[in-house]
């Protein structure tokens, strides 16, 4: 069975809402490692996120820049978009999810294939853990209170166990960190 990994930018205070107004001053080459070793042949996206995405770096890639080949990747990669509106796409290998989302990350976990890797797209991530369905969750744990914006974590009823797989602290005083879900005993991961 494919694994499910999210990756997020996140401020001290728990914010994951624009990074891009506050992540660029902490990014090094220690940061793009961890971020190129989240490659997966499958991205899974919210509609936000993919937007993002689309309108950059395809366009990355025709530039033969610097990060070309990470924009290479991303492109050639198959892309699911997560949305309840239909989409039109100029990005190559890009789909719409169909169905319940649950039920199709479920099957889509059952192919074959490599892992699966969903950056940013909080509210997807959201719903992959209270589905049970996320079985790492990567943090780049910024070191700035943003002191406004969507949090990672909202308000339950039900707290989220993870237990820490891994970390690292970087030049910058980032935090990565690498959790994974703690499943009730029984559960089937």
């Amino acid at each position: 069975m494919r694994t499910i990994a999210a990756s997020l930018f996140i401020s001290l205070d728990g914010v994951v809402e624009e990074p891009s107004e506050w992540h660029f001053p902490y990014f090094n080459d220690e940061m793009g490692a961890a971020v190129t070793e989240q490659m997966a042949d499958t991205l899974l996206l919210g509609r936000k996120t993919y937007d993002s995405f689309a309108g950059a770096w395809p366009e990355r890639e025709a530039e033969g820049g610097e990060d070309a080949g990470f924009a290479k990747s991303l492109g050639d990669a198959r892309k699911i978009v997560v949305s309840r509106q239909p989409l039109e796409f100029t990005w190559r290998n890009s789909e719409l999810l169909r169905g319940d989302l649950a039920e199709a990350v479920t099957a889509l976990k059952n192919e074959p294939g490599g892992r699966i890797a969903v950056s940013g797209s909080v509210s997807v991530v959201r719903q992959l853990l209270a589905a049970g369905l996320l079985d790492e969750l990567h943090l780049l744990v910024h070191p700035i209170a943003v002191r406004k914006g969507e949090r990672l974590f909202d308000e339950g009823d039900t707290a989220l166990a993870l237990e820490l797989i891994r970390s690292e602290t970087f030049s910058t005083g980032v935090v990565y960190l690498v959790y994974r879900p703690v499943r009730p005993s029984g559960d089937a991961a």
